[in-house]
């Protein structure tokens, strides 16, 4: 029989992760995949997975689950406290579920949103080359959206999630503690300027770097609204154009945006930059209401700084299929 795990209680919003729906912007569809690469990639690689490989973000926690077979899982991110059977057991490691045990996962208390994997991963259909759930596309998740599915819908009471046959690992690993992130940190965020950063006068760009912002409550996966200084753009408006993961954009309020996996393709505000890829890991584990600072980063350290990242979880080769396909042949 083929293992898995029945959700008792999606929590807040749960939903089917992979590393993202590529080359698919002039369809207007969004990349989705984990708004925190960082603790999606450290829970497959606990488990021997690809880093493409499915797995639940789990937005606040408070999430129950449970086995019907034996399974080697892994939990990363928010600190959402699991228990097994009522037993507290740790994050940033493997863990064994038996069959009839339940994983249970409190109120998140640092952190925002926490990771499962299950060793293979869990086993849906995707999209467009992608099982990454994408809400406002309809796309991913358990039902694919393509076809006559409706897709793109979080987890829900009752929904079953197979995962692909494997063996259990035979001992526990773990992330090495310098590896963990400290949720409630006062980490500066880095900002790669880009070309319209010029649009922003000296004063502006001073305001901003100097300032301290709030995030706002009606953040989501589409972007982190931040309240604090206005900043203004001698260029109110421009062209709509596409915009990059982690586009810091700014409206006529001044009250500058930042970009995540579900954005909008298009957007007409100008932008000062963007968030390197580990600034916007530690940004999307922000809660609303905490403080987040800024400050302008060289272009040669966040490359240096990716580079290790995806040759250490080996994340291109992981998603090359996904960049490389032809677009005609996606829609697995």
């Amino acid at each position: 029989m083929v293992a898995g795990l029945t959700v008792l209680d999606p929590g807040v919003l749960s939903l089917v992760q992979d590393a993202g729906r590529y080359g698919v912007g002039q369809l207007g569809l969004s990349q989705g995949g984990p708004v925190d690469c960082h603790a999606f990639a450290w829970a497959n690689y606990l488990l021997d997975n690809p880093a493409n490989t499915p797995l639940i973000e789990i937005t606040m926690g408070q999430a129950r689950f449970r086995a019907d077979h034996g399974i080697s899982i892994a939990i990363t991110g928010a600190d959402i406290q699991p228990c097994i059977n009522g037993q507290r057991v740790g994050m940033w490691q493997t863990l064994t579920l038996n069959a009839g045990d339940e994983l249970s996962l409190s109120y998140a208390r640092r952190g925002l949103r926490a990771y499962l994997a299950v060793r293979g991963g869990w086993a849906v259909d995707g999209a467009f080359g992608s099982a990454a759930t994408v809400m406002r596309n309809q796309l991913g998740g358990l039902h694919s959206g393509l076809g006559e599915q409706v897709g793109g819908l979080p987890l829900a009471k009752g929904d079953w999630l197979a995962c692909r046959p494997h063996a259990l690992l035979p001992r526990v690993r773990g992330v090495p503690t310098r590896f963990i992130p400290d949720y409630d940190a006062l980490t500066p965020l880095a900002l790669l300027p880009g070309y319209q950063f010029d649009s922003f006068s000296s004063a502006a760009l001073t305001t901003f770097f100097e300032g301290e912002y709030t995030v706002d409550q009606h953040s989501d996966r589409m972007g982190v609204r931040l309240n604090g200084p206005s900043v203004m753009s001698k260029q109110p408006g421009i062209v709509s154009e596409g915009i990059a993961l982690g586009a810091v954009q700014v409206p006529p309020d001044g009250q500058p945006i930042v970009l995540l996996n579900d954005r909008q393709t298009l957007g007409g505000y100008p932008k000062l930059g963007c968030l390197t890829r580990a600034s916007l890991s530690m940004l999307a584990q922000t809660r609303p209401g905490k403080i987040v600072r800024f400050y302008p980063a060289k272009l040669t350290d966040a490359s240096a700084q990716w580079q290790a990242f995806v040759q250490f979880f080996d994340w291109i080769e992981s998603v090359k299929t996904l960049i490389d396909e032809p677009l005609g042949d996606r829609g697995s």
